[in-house]
């Protein structure tokens, strides 16, 4: 459960630098305190997609991995965050990823920020 509560977080703060940082990647809201339990929510969704979605999709595309040398890992992380857009749309929630190439920056974005939060964190063990 420490875990999953970790995990969260880096996501949640991963997902705070990538809207800080690209103005097409937008969290809408009144007050901070309801822009806070937007972002919360979104990474939750972030992280169930990346949970239940991701690891399908790489399957899917294992061959063009090795082609590609890793590159279309972009790709995925992209249509993850894009994803999580739709789905956070469908949950009203005003999370919004505006195209497919902000997507990939985000996605970039999200992933280094996501890690380094991650070896910062406390975890389990």
């Amino acid at each position: 459960m420490k875990n999953f509560v970790v995990k969260t977080i880096a996501n949640a703060g991963a997902l705070a630098v990538a809207i800080w940082l690209i103005g097409n990647i937008t969290l809408e809201g009144g007050s901070t305190g309801r822009k806070v339990l937007t972002l919360i929510l979104v990474a939750l969704i972030f992280g169930v997609v990346n949970f239940l979605v991701k690891p399908v999709v790489q399957l899917l595309t294992f061959p063009l991995f090795i082609l590609t040398l890793g590159l279309i890992t972009l790709v995925v992380n992209a249509l993850m965050l894009m994803l999580t857009s739709w789905l956070a749309g469908v949950f009203d929630l005003s999370f919004h990823v505006e195209g497919f190439w902000t997507a990939v920056l985000g996605g970039l974005i999200i992933s280094v920020v996501s890690w380094a939060l991650n070896m910062v964190l406390p975890d389990e063990g």
